[in-house]
């Protein structure tokens, strides 16, 4: 049965893939129209607005995925952490439109901590030889390695993993403020919904000041060699909270200009649930339970 649902899973990344391939054929031409939008285009809210899934009702994206982060931890299954990220990722590349390059970017983030992390559940050390895979070193203790190690640590990968995809599929086709109305609707307190939103947009605007200030001592040479590098990155360094906060202080300014209230308050547009959506949910929740019905 472990083989049968290996070759599903198989089956399933190259079909997906093969429709990625045909759907990008058609579309890749039409692409990278305009210029370059600087910083913006680090934000998560630039790939949201331009997701496909976007027209998507944002509370049935966050319960989906949010289903799915749950199923996923819960069920501690290899073949169900496997699905939920092709899934993710199907929905969020293909069917989204991001480009596979940018989520492979942002995939690369929380990898480099999950590698380090499973590292420690993974290897062990030992002063006697242990574990099917050891290696003496400097004959004072040995570093091993067993199977059953690395599965866990595979297993420990592939779903933390799954949970990443399934909340970058919420972030990378929803916008923030969509964010905030289905956690308005959840009765989340205020306080903190208008914290994570400032906090959210402040990080940009530091993030903007920064490389305004990079670009200008670039632009005066400032990183030619190494000791003039490090006088300009301790000049940026030190003058960059300064000027964030004066920027802060003019957009908090704006805000006060437009009546503000202490609540932010958007603009939602009505996104109602269809059917096949929740007919396409529900197979997929099926799917996972019957796989970790049959593997175990």
């Amino acid at each position: 049965m472990h083989k049968f649902i290996t070759l599903f899973l198989g089956l399933t990344a190259i079909g997906m893939f093969g429709h990625g391939l045909y759907k990008g054929r058609g579309h890749h031409r039409h692409r990278h129209f305009g210029h370059s939008h600087g910083v913006s285009g680090l934000s998560a809210d630039y790939y949201a607005y331009t997701s496909h899934l976007r027209t998507w009702s944002p509370s049935f994206k966050a319960l989906f995925s949010l289903l799915c982060l749950v199923m996923c931890i819960a069920m501690n299954n290899i073949y169900v952490s496997v699905m939920v990220i092709l899934a993710m990722g199907y929905l969020t590349v293909v069917i989204g439109g991001l480009e596979f390059d940018s989520y492979l970017s942002m995939l690369a983030i929380p990898a480099a901590f999950l590698l380090f992390g499973s590292a420690a559940v993974a290897v062990g050390f030992s002063l006697k030889p242990a574990g099917q895979y050891h290696f003496h070193v400097l004959n004072l203790f040995y570093i091993y390695c067993s199977r059953a190690c690395l599965l866990k640590a595979g297993n420990l990968i592939l779903k933390a993993f799954g949970a990443v995809s399934c909340l970058y599929m919420l972030t990378l086709t929803t916008p923030l403020s969509e964010i905030i109305s289905v956690l308005r609707k959840a009765h989340v307190p205020s306080l903190l919904i208008e914290l994570m939103n400032m906090i959210y947009r402040y990080i940009f605007i530091m993030l903007d000041t920064h490389s305004r200030m990079k670009n200008s001592a670039q632009a005066r040479l400032g990183y030619v060699d190494f000791k003039t590098s490090c006088y300009s990155f301790g000049q940026v360094a030190g003058n960059l909270l300064i000027v964030s906060l004066k920027r802060g202080n003019d957009y908090y300014n704006a805000l006060e200009a437009r009546c503000y209230d202490g609540c932010l308050r958007f603009l939602e547009e009505e996104k109602p649930v269809k059917s096949e959506q929740i007919a396409g949910a529900a197979a997929f929740v099926l799917l996972l339970c019957g796989i970790r019905l049959l593997t175990g």
